[in-house]
């Protein structure tokens, strides 16, 4: 495969490089499209500009997010239900991990909690935030789980 600047982007693997690519290019032809509706509908209709970026940064994002976790293709070497279960539990343990460390690091870099209910809001964010992982990584593996079940 052809090599450019986006590559450092991508992994070694060619069916996930390609794959990936993919979903770049789709979400390249949404953001245009988006776009080009944005611009026409801004004749009749006054927007915000700095929302309208936001918002079509967070489209594409989300659809290359979302299409990459749908598509099982992040862990291919998981085929058997003990490797899935050994796999969902490094998942939990690295969410968990990730919500503690968040937990920690958040103060330094906001400020410390005055209050306990800005105490608390850290921790649910934390929460909320190692919980998407989870959630992700989970969707993410059962995917891949399924579809390498079915190649074997």
């Amino acid at each position: 495969m052809m090599k450019s600047w986006i590559s450092f982007l991508l992994p070694d693997d060619e069916y996930k490089e390609s794959k990936i690519l993919y979903f770049f290019s789709e979400g390249a032809i949404l953001l245009f499209l988006s776009l080009l509706v944005t611009f026409i509908c801004s004749r009749f209709i006054s927007f915000d500009t700095e929302t309208v970026l936001f918002l079509h940064v967070v489209l594409f994002v989300v659809y290359v997010l979302g299409r990459y976790i749908v598509s099982g293709i992040e862990f291919t070497s998981i085929a058997t239900e003990q490797e899935y279960q050994k796999e969902l539990k490094v998942i939990l343990v690295k969410s968990a991990g990730f919500t503690a460390m968040f937990i920690l690091v958040y103060p330094f870099i906001s400020g410390l909690p005055v209050s306990i209910s800005e105490g608390l809001g850290i921790i649910g964010f934390s929460t909320w935030a190692g919980l998407m992982m989870f959630f992700i990584n989970f969707i993410s593996l059962k995917r891949s789980y399924n579809r390498n079940k079915e190649l074997i």
